[in-house]
């Protein structure tokens, strides 16, 4: 007797253990090596098994953070950043400079890429989107660059302008509204990115924002004027969104397949 199976493709057991439940603690204002040691701690939990993946929002005092690469790209000396009240801190994540301070959205997701199927790649591409989505809710068109992570915007999309988004084939100059560092522990994630929506945009002339030298930065404020969202708004929104990419992740996907094996990334 011939099998009936003969001919066919064999059964394939369906993943169907669940993601696990995504976790948001919204810390408010808190320094930035403060941040770093609490995201430290909740890294090792995630690594052990002992905590759920946790988004982390927050807000800095006026800090720039920098990488070991990262000297050049700071002009200015110590007297004028202690006469402005901004201070500096060594920091572990990928990217350059960075600058962040009152009214700029941090969000340090700490989490297992393999629970998501997501590889480094797939990952800066998630944050990316989660941005875009979270700043199309007023309007603002925001893109990816090849080569420059981050969330970008047309520079003529101002205010009066935003619901005139301008279209994806259009080259126009852009502006920089989104940087993202990150690093990877053992599979496990942290630091991420920090949105500008009202922060002091002055203080970004202290650097040369994420070593790009000649490309600005924008704000939310700056784009949307008086109909600029509150941060709290953003806040709902952009967690609805990074939980919306993190729950539409394949997790049957391989977790490093097409990625090389970096441990930082960030622009």
């Amino acid at each position: 007797m011939i099998s009936e199976t003969i001919g066919r493709r064999p059964l394939v057991t369906p993943n169907v253990n669940p993601k696990p439940p995504i976790q948001v603690q919204d810390q408010g204002l808190v320094p930035y090596e403060q941040a770093l040691t609490l995201q430290r701690k909740l890294n090792q939990a995630v690594i052990d098994g002992n905590a759920d993946p946790t988004i982390l929002l927050v807000e800095h005092p006026p800090v720039i953070t920098l990488t070991r690469r990262a000297a050049p790209n700071l002009l200015a000396d110590d007297a004028t950043l202690a006469k402005l009240g901004v201070a500096t801190a060594e920091t572990d994540r990928g990217g350059d400079i960075t600058y962040h301070g009152p009214g700029q959205l941090v969000a340090y997701p700490i989490l297992k890429l393999a629970d998501f199927g997501l590889n480094l790649s797939s990952y800066m591409r998630l944050l990316e989107r989660a941005v875009i989505d979270t700043v199309a809710t007023w309007g603002i068109t925001g893109h990816a660059e090849y080569g420059a992570t981050g969330v970008w915007v047309g520079l003529n999309c101002l205010a009066g302008d935003a619901q005139r988004p301008v279209p994806n084939h259009v080259a126009v100059p852009s502006a920089k509204i989104c940087a993202m560092g990150v690093r990877i522990r053992k599979n496990t994630t942290m630091h991420g990115l920090a949105l500008n929506v009202v922060p002091d945009m002055s203080h970004f002339d202290l650097i040369v924002p994420c070593g790009l030298d000649g490309r600005p930065v924008t704000s939310m404020k700056q784009l949307l004027g008086d109909q600029c969202p509150t941060m709290a708004q953003v806040k709902d929104i952009f967690t609805q969104a990074i939980r919306n990419g993190l729950q539409n992740t394949d997790r049957s996907a391989s977790c490093t397949n097409g990625s090389a094996p970096r441990t930082t990334a960030g622009s």
